[in-house]
């Protein structure tokens, strides 16, 4: 079974990535799970400077999923190059970093430390977490870069000039036009999309009168938002011009399939994780034979391959 996927120039040994912030810098992870199986690892958002987070509690399990707002906590780009980085190349996986930032130039400031310290495969632009609520004044928060194609072109375009890396935009679900995003972006010069990132969400302890995250509110991910991306990843194949990664309840080899036939490249499993450490490898392990139970022989023959009235 011929499991290689590629994403513009980049050849995985199979489709299967963590997601962003699940797994820390990889390290944590490893102690767990064989990561070099994996396809790729996502690495936790990085941001310019430490971010100290928002403060507990800041998750609660949820009927089919569950709710985070964890605030993009990270120990900023410079510790992150020094310390992580140098740890996680040695885990012997392909690596993909994620940045975030309140202005482009931040972004940037990210993606030209990665480039120079070595190692990395690709970053992902952070185009859409729902969780950082510290943007004062006229700084903008990654989601609310993400729900303007002129913003979230612009950041795109701002990295692209800052590193030889690909760079793949993670967007939200949250838009009016997920395609119009997803075009700004790929015209900027980003070599795919990831689809998506976590929905704003809430849970209530009713005794207290009180939201269960100190927030207030947070990013709802797990099986509950599979649909959701489902048809985002859908949309998305079927409209731009660059790859698509499919994020958003993934769990199972049959999610996965799922996602390569709605027309991902690739998917990344986080929420899952949670539960089973060994989530992201087992899937490695089941989705051969499910092609085979299917009659594919490898990953490229059922990208796209959904059949519709």
């Amino acid at each position: 079974m011929d499991l290689t996927t590629t994403i513009g120039a980049l050849t995985l040994r199979n489709p299967i990535m963590t997601a962003s912030g699940t797994c820390g810098a990889g390290v944590e992870l490893a102690r767990h799970a064989d990561v070099r199986r994996l396809g790729a690892l996502v690495m936790k958002t990085v941001t310019v400077e430490p971010r100290a987070g928002n403060a507990p509690v800041r998750v609660a399990e949820t009927p089919s999923g569950m709710l985070n707002a964890i605030g993009l906590e990270n120990p900023g780009i410079e510790a992150f190059c020094a310390h992580a980085l140098p740890a996680a190349r040695e885990l012997g996986v392909t690596l993909v970093a994620s940045v975030a930032g309140r202005t482009p130039e931040d972004y940037a400031a990210c993606a030209r430390a990665l480039d120079a310290a070595g190692g990395i495969a690709a970053i992902e632009v952070n185009l859409s977490c729902p969780n950082d609520r510290e943007a004062r004044g006229e700084k903008r928060t990654p989601l609310a870069f993400g729900q303007d194609p002129a913003a979230a072109g612009e950041v795109v375009a701002a990295v692209v000039a800052s590193t030889s890396l690909p760079a793949w935009a993670k967007l939200t679900s949250m838009v009016t036009d997920l395609v119009g995003v997803a075009r700004a972006c790929a015209s900027a010069g980003a070599t795919a999309i990831t689809a998506v990132n976590t929905v704003p969400g809430m849970a209530i302890d009713i005794r207290a009168r009180r939201p269960v995250l100190a927030a207030g509110s947070g990013g709802l991910s797990g099986p509950a938002i599979r649909p959701v991306a489902l048809k985002c990843v859908w949309d998305l194949a079927r409209s731009v011009d660059v790859p698509v990664i499919g994020c958003g309840g993934v769990a199972t080899a049959e999610d996965v399939v799922a996602f390569l036939l709605a027309g991902a490249r690739a998917v990344q499993l986080g929420t899952a994780t949670f539960r089973d450490p060994c989530a992201a490898v087992r899937v490695v392990d089941e989705v051969p034979g499910l092609l085979s139970e299917l009659g594919a022989d490898s990953v490229a023959s059922v990208v796209g391959a959904l059949e519709t009235p």
